[in-house]
């Protein structure tokens, strides 16, 4: 079975050069469905169309083609762009008898922004010309210097019939070197048209981009972020599963109104990647074929996707963009738009009479904070020299905010799960990342935590070398304004303990640290043990342990690092010796019974001022069982 390939084609150039009669004669498909372009003879809105070209031999690709007929009037630009925004290929249409025109010129404009590079040029209606090599030169001469100059150009009669077949030859020409759309796992749908069919409910098309789209499917719909289920899918007139990137789409969507919640302008999309934007951090330029400069404040229309919001343009580093000049820009909108990393966008004035510039979009969740700082600046300038680069958009990312959750990490941008996985697997070999725990951590900035970590570990241990550690609580209050994420506390102490230290109970130590009495508290705490070992058993009261305030610092400490243990408020005794009364206690309940009180302070011949709260203790941590007067032990 030949491989099928799916692509999207539109159609560009000036008002009544015949595209929309060019779309009719290639797929028999009137591309103009509103009365008033039946009346007024031209395109006014989006027209659509489907073209199915069989392989050209065995193991080649067939070729299914979305077809996009756009509006050549001067007036209707804004469909024309909204028509334009995810094609693989352009169908340039130049008129025999015409030539070359304002809106062709400025279509090639829009099309240059958005980052289209393959094209065919229709030249149409050469029945009505003599000279066609004189026609196709000067079209040569327009398509110099820009992604079209090596454009096949295919003189056509809708009349006569002539180059139709050529046309089609010229589509599977181009588009055989052309990788299929990718599925990166992020569909996007941009709504250009929105309708309700009775028996049906609420139908959106549009040109599905970067993931595939299932029936049954719950989806968003950006900038409301209503949640809606697809109940059925059609592609090119045929009802499918599943809608693949490169393809026209229809979806039939459940619990929504498309009188309310969806317009064109919209996006379906999933809600796992993240909520629309209203502030833009891009790379713009103003084409050498413009004859105005963009300037810094100016107000305009962002047309992206099938959108168009107005906005202000706030130029980073000077007062004018001028012709053939780029620069960093922030574009203030009006109302939200739902936009990647990586996506294109084009310009024009407030009144929607003239294409200024295009750019592409460095940072869609930008703030107007700190605009011009340095920080900012090294950002957007990693990210504009390497526009396409996942690495660059990794690194810089992580080098801004310092963390990020692996999870979050480039959510909003053309780059799929892989191409970020492997990124930050090759960064984190050589050195520039960190994984810690669910983030992704730049490793300067880890470093720097994990410095500060130490410092204050051994500035405890310093300080206090007679404690078994810093407390985790004070280290995590020391170091908490210096963390991106409260969450990477964790993951900072297992890397610390990894290698040089090591966590006892709730507190952090190195590894060689060893608890040490001050001088002053030293004779006293040897005091202490040598009257542990005299009566191991039944210690004297705590009182008569420790009757000054040196011995009962001392006797503080060695409670505090585990070598005395703190039975109650009045008995103290040496962990060793409890210990070895909670083996002789299990020994003798287990070779003689059940046993009172009285037995066990016998056998272990000691007073009832400690055997009483020691079976308490036991009790408590499940050793013992006490029934009325007598103990067992507790079943495990």
């Amino acid at each position: 079975m030949a491989k099928i390939d799916h692509f999207i084609v539109a159609s560009a150039g000036h008002v009544d050069h015949g595209k929309s009669a060019l779309v009719k004669a290639l797929t028999g498909t009137d591309p103009d469905r509103l009365p008033e372009e039946k009346a007024r003879g031209i395109t006014i809105d989006l027209g659509f169309a489907h073209l199915e070209l069989p392989a050209s031999a065995p193991g080649t690709s067939s070729f299914q083609l979305g077809i996009v007929d756009v509006p050549g009037h001067e007036d209707f630009v804004k469909n024309m762009v909204a028509g334009v925004g995810s094609i693989d290929l352009a169908l340039f249409v130049v008129a025999a008898d015409d030539g070359w025109m304002p809106q062709t010129e400025e279509h090639l404009q829009i099309l240059t922004y958005l980052g289209v590079n393959r094209s065919v040029v229709a030249l149409t209606k050469i029945d009505l010309i003599q000279d066609e090599h004189r026609a196709i030169a000067a079209i040569h001469d327009k398509l110099r210097d820009t992604p079209f100059a090596d454009a096949p150009i295919v003189p056509t009669s809708v009349v006569t019939g002539r180059g139709l077949q050529d046309l089609k030859a010229a589509f599977k020409h181009v588009l055989a070197g052309t990788p299929s759309p990718r599925d990166i796992g992020k569909p996007r749908l941009p709504v250009d048209r929105v309708f309700t069919l009775r028996g049906i409910g609420t139908v959106v098309t549009g040109t599905l981009t970067g993931g595939t789209l299932r029936r049954g499917q719950s989806v968003a719909i950006q900038p409301s972020g209503n949640v809606a289920r697809i109940r059925n899918i059609q592609s090119h007139n045929r009802d499918v599963q599943l809608s693949v990137p490169g393809t026209r789409t229809a979806l039939n969507l459940s619990d929504i109104d498309a009188s309310e919640d969806v317009r064109r302008g919209d996006v379906v999309t999933l809600t796992e990647l993240g909520g629309p934007s209203e502030v833009l951090d891009m790379v713009l330029e103003v084409s050498p074929r413009v004859n105005r400069p963009l300037r810094d404040g100016a107000q305009v229309r962002i047309h992206h996707g099938s959108t168009n919001v107005r906005a202000r343009v706030v130029l980073f580093c000077q007062k004018e963009l001028a012709p053939g000049e780029q620069a960093l820009a922030q574009l203030r909108l009006e109302a939200r738009v739902f936009v990647f990393a990586g996506d294109r966008i084009v310009l024009r004035d407030s009144a929607g009479t003239n294409t200024l510039a295009g750019g592409v979009v460095l940072d869609p969740d930008a703030g107007r904070k700190f605009l011009r700082s340095q920080a900012r600046l090294n950002f957007l300038c990693q990210r504009a020299e390497s526009q396409v680069e996942v690495a660059s958009f990794v690194t810089s990312q992580i080098a801004r905010d310092r963390a990020v959750r692996r999870s979050q990490l480039l959510v909003k941008s053309k780059f799929s799960a892989a191409d970020i996985s492997n990124s930050i697997s090759r960064l984190t070999s050589e050195g520039n990342l960190v994984l810690a725990g669910d983030f992704t951590v730049d490793a300067a900035s880890w470093q720097l935590l994990r410095r500060r970590a130490t410092e204050d570990i051994d500035a405890s241990h310093l300080a206090h070398p007679e404690q078994a550690g810093l407390s985790l609580s004070e280290l995590r209050a020391n170091i908490e304004s210096g963390l991106p994420f409260a969450d990477l506390f964790e993951p900072l102490i297992e890397d610390l303990c990894r290698s040089e230290f090591v966590q006892a109970g709730n507190v952090i130590r190195r590894v060689k640290h060893r608890p040490m009495l001050p001088p002053p508290l030293q004779t006293a705490a040897a005091n202490l043990r040598t009257t542990f070992a005299a009566k191991p058993f039944d210690p004297p009261p705590r009182k008569q342990l420790a009757p000054d305030s040196i011995s009962q610092q001392a006797l503080r400490i060695l409670i505090k690092t585990g070598e005395a243990v703190e039975i109650n408020a009045d008995v103290v005794m040496a962990a060793g010796s409890l210990k070895q009364m909670t083996d002789l206690i299990r020994h003798y309940i287990r070779d003689n019974g059940p046993a009172t009180v009285s037995e066990l302070r016998q056998e272990l011949m000691c007073s009832r001022r400690v055997i009483v709260p020691l079976l308490e203790r036991l009790d408590r941590e499940g050793v013992t069982l006490r029934n009325g007067d007598i103990r067992t032990l507790r079943a495990k």
